[in-house]
């Protein structure tokens, strides 16, 4: 296992920890502990799935060759190709 995978884990664990502490500790409601998780999940899980592409060198479109009748092509760049 990795490091890297180490940690997501703890985090995950921690942040389950404290979702369990707001419950029973602090006796805020299971649907607003429930709904402030689901809120945070989708901005976290997006800046977590920006950062490992970026990482893993996930580079799409980076060596494709555009087609000669593309809108994208520029003229020049067209003619040179040939």
């Amino acid at each position: 296992m990795s490091k890297k995978h180490t940690i997501l884990m703890l985090l995950c664990c921690v942040v389950g920890m404290g979702a369990a502490a707001a419950i029973f500790f602090f006796g805020i409601p299971v649907n607003r502990v429930f709904t402030a998780l689901l809120i945070l999940l989708c901005p976290l899980s997006h800046l977590l799935m920006m950062k490992f592409m970026m990482k893993g060198g996930h580079d799409h479109g980076a060596n494709e060759q555009p087609m000669e009748g593309s809108p994208h092509v520029h003229p020049t760049k067209a003619s040179e190709n040939r």
